[in-house]
């Protein structure tokens, strides 16, 4: 069954178990907070696949993810300042007309379960495994080229949050996230999370070599 959701686009990509922070000032969306304020914090984040979000001309990707907010501060001047982390991922079924903000019917998409035993199991292991030492020594490199310390990495006892969460972190391209939200199977998506790792990883590592 497909619901009515109000949706933000930007040019980024929010998975499930991240977080995005958002300054709003567009005075459309300042409408959407309000609406959502006064119903179920939620909204939904899609990737713009061309064009800017600023005045609506923009075309959108057709997979999103829902965000609920957690924290929200309006200003003086009507802005707003919010936090909101992604619940779940839907498919866009129909865009309908902005009025005044960007509105969609959207269809749930189901997330798989972890498999509990035999050969899915453990290629799902091993798949998550390999990405979170992946992922890991990405997130290292990152600071040591930021000259940072790396942030930790805490990881849901769920391996489907601690998936997604890994993904969240990951930093590579909007385009490349979007291709791992659209993946089902989580030992496909966690294989596809090494790799793309594994390449930040060599982008890193030759940019440290030359400072």
């Amino acid at each position: 069954m497909s619901v009515r959701l109000p949706m933000f686009p930007l040019p980024a990509v929010l998975v499930p178990r991240g977080v995005v922070q958002l300054h709003v000032f567009e005075p459309r969306y300042r409408v959407l907070m309000f609406d959502c304020m006064r119903a179920e914090r939620e909204f939904g984040v899609v990737l713009i696949e061309r064009g800017s979000e600023v005045g609506g001309d923009d075309q959108r990707f057709d997979l999103a993810t829902v965000a609920r907010i957690a924290e929200a501060v309006e200003l003086p001047d009507g802005r707003w300042f919010l936090s909101a982390e992604g619940t779940r991922r839907v498919d866009v079924v129909e865009w309908l007309d902005d009025d005044p903000y960007p509105v969609a019917m959207v269809e749930e998409r189901t997330e798989l379960s972890w498999p509990a035993r035999g050969d899915d199991a453990v290629a799902a292991q091993a798949a998550f495994g390999a990405a979170e030492r992946a992922v890991r020594r990405t997130i290292e490199l990152a600071a040591s080229v930021d000259g940072e310390p790396a942030e930790p990495l805490d990881l849901s006892a769920d391996r489907v949050a601690a998936a997604w969460e890994l993904i969240a972190v990951l930093p590579i391209g909007s385009l490349d996230k979007q291709l791992l939200l659209a993946v089902d199977d989580h030992a496909e998506r966690l294989r596809m999370v090494a790799t793309l790792a594994d390449e930040q990883s060599v982008l890193l590592t030759y940019r440290l070599e030359q400072e």
